[in-house]
């Protein structure tokens, strides 16, 4: 899968976000491309960032750096860890769900 932004290994870490547990990117609702991070998207597109609305939270838009793994974004929320390598994601990206996730 391809991410876009400012990657710093094939785990989808960025410059702005590379800890250990840093390793999911974001399919922005907005144009559909994966991303590390908001400030990623924000970097490289013109446009405004538009969240994902309650109703679509079956899609397919988090996706997993260590295996390549999509999950939905009620997996996402739901489960801290990839539902296929069982790999941890980082706790603390909850404090970011208001940039992408409408609630």
């Amino acid at each position: 899968m391809m991410v876009s932004g400012h990657t710093v290994d094939r785990e989808t870490r960025c410059i702005h976000y590379h800890g250990a547990r840093d390793i999911i990117a974001i399919k922005f609702r907005c144009c559909g491309k994966y991303y590390p991070c908001y400030k990623c998207h924000e970097e490289n597109e013109e446009h405004k960032i538009e969240k994902w609305k309650t109703g679509e939270f079956d899609e397919n838009a988090i996706l997993c750096g260590v295996c390549d793994t999509e999950h939905t974004i009620t997996e996402y929320i739901n489960r801290n860890r990839c539902k296929k390598c069982d790999s941890e994601f980082n706790i603390n990206c909850r404090l970011h769900y208001h940039l992408y996730f409408e609630y």
